[in-house]
């Protein structure tokens, strides 16, 4: 949609977004959404909303969701990244129903086929050395898993994450949260520490060829070919950290390929590189968060890590592993996992048969529908029009990500790169909203950053 932005008064962001009168309509769907007829009204419930006026919501089909009104919405926010092939997947949708009149559930005590063939199914799109599978019911289960087994398997207990970065909210995995707003004040967080984030747009350094991304930073920089000093500068933090703040021995590394909460934050090319080996010379082992990043979401890789050219001592995965099923994981080496049988693991609910049914879908389902592609074709565009937009406004500070997961990051001005404040942005999401789109926000209430997290063909 064509919008016309209008200089104005300072501090007067309410009216930042004005709509173009000849705004297009929303493109056809042929599916029709069922009348919702029940009236009901949510009170006294706990619960996270984007809009000063909540969307109620009854109905998804694909890229599509439907409210209680019947107004549809072109949904580009996917459940927080969550709904990898699509609302109610038709193909998905008939495997569930199928386990359903089959077995729902036994507890991992017992092997069942649909586990068996899942993680078969599941490890042979990961490196030879990863293919021991525990199977959770959540992102912040399997990295609360993951903390556990490197702490035994190495012996060490301090952990280190990106400053900006979320990996859960469990009481341990508050820890390596690095978010303010997320944490409560009581004591969390022993043994684990931040060291700086790498971005390459709002950090302390940054260029204009840093980044995987069809869409570089507005930053200028006067590196030769090969060379990144920002990579340069945000390793010697890191080397700082090892050096001052954990003991010489530790246990691991936590970093999402790119950072999603954080706001598609995407670092220089070879950090990860360089940081996988600074933290295995002291004993850790490297975790790869891909709770956002996997199953294809960034057109290039199945995983976030392959485009950084490494492989992780252990992955961890949710959301769009089930399409939105409560499900989650942790693969790791047969080392780590003789390390890890020093006790009993047991999970009442994880593995479950129509769990596994579900997600055994989702990765037929991704490539039979080739959503991979998709997400690279559809995002390279997505990406490329919206850096026109940065270009055009001068509130548009930065563009970013790698296939469907998109960051643009709101400012005052390109050249204080000061963020936009929450009440535009408030204002901006509320009128998308009421355009029938649905989108994301992160990046915490001081830097708003606007996502776009889907698979779906939305062409």
């Amino acid at each position: 949609c064509d919008l016309t932005w209008r200089p104005l008064e300072q501090n007067n962001w309410t009216n930042l977004l004005m709509k173009s009168p000849d705004c297009p309509q929303m493109p056809p769907c042929d599916f029709k959404a069922e009348e919702y007829k029940v009236r009901a009204h949510c009170f006294g419930c706990s619960f996270v909303t984007y809009y000063n006026k909540p969307v109620c919501l009854t109905q998804g089909y694909m890229q599509w969701l439907w409210d209680t009104d019947g107004r549809r919405y072109l949904d580009l926010f996917a459940g927080i990244a969550t709904v990898s092939v699509g609302h109610c997947h038709p193909k998905v949708t008939e495997a569930a129903e199928k386990q359903l009149r089959c077995l729902w559930h036994t507890s991992n005590i017992y092997m069942t086929t649909p586990l068996h063939e899942y993680t078969e199914k599941l490890t042979a799109h990961l490196p030879d050395q990863l293919k021991v599978v525990y199977l959770t019911n959540s992102g912040s289960e399997a990295n609360d898993l993951a903390m556990l087994m490197a702490r035994l398997h190495t012996g060490n207990f301090d952990i280190i994450t990106f400053r900006g970065s979320y990996h859960g909210g469990s009481p341990q995995t508050l820890g390596l949260t690095s978010y303010a707003a997320y944490k409560y004040p009581i004591a969390n967080g022993f043994g684990c520490h931040t060291t700086m984030c790498p971005d390459v747009f709002r950090g302390l350094w940054g260029g204009s060829h840093c980044r995987d991304s069809p869409v570089q930073t507005i930053r200028q920089c006067s590196c030769d070919p090969g060379c990144c000093q920002a990579n340069n500068m945000y390793i010697e933090q890191l080397k700082e950290v090892l050096a001052s703040s954990v003991p010489s021995r530790i246990a691991g590394f936590f970093g999402e390929p790119i950072q999603g909460v954080g706001g598609a934050v995407q670092y220089p090319k070879n950090y990860l590189k360089e940081a996988y080996k600074l933290v295995r010379e002291r004993g850790g082992v490297c975790i790869a968060d891909e709770v956002q990043t996997g199953f294809g979401r960034t057109g290039s890789h199945f995983w976030g890590f392959e485009g950084h050219g490494v492989i992780p001592d252990m992955v961890t995965m949710a959301k769009g592993i089930a399409n939105g099923f409560p499900m989650g994981a942790v693969i790791t080496t047969q080392e780590i996992a003789n390390s890890f049988a020093k006790g009993i693991h047991f999970n009442t609910f994880s593995g479950s048969p129509l769990a596994c049914t579900i997600a055994s879908s989702v990765l037929d389902t991704i490539r039979e529908d080739g959503t991979q592609q998709t997400s690279a074709t559809v995002g390279t565009y997505l990406l490329t029009e919206l850096a026109k937009l940065r270009e055009k406004y001068e509130i548009i500070g930065d563009v970013r990500g790698k296939g469907l997961q998109i960051g643009v990051e709101m400012v005052k001005d390109k050249e204080s790169r000061a963020p936009l404040p929450a009440e535009a942005i408030s204002q901006i999401f509320e009128d998308v909203k009421d355009m029938g789109v649905l989108i994301g926000k992160g990046g915490g209430t001081c830097i708003p950053k606007i996502h776009l997290f889907t698979l779906i063909d939305v062409a």
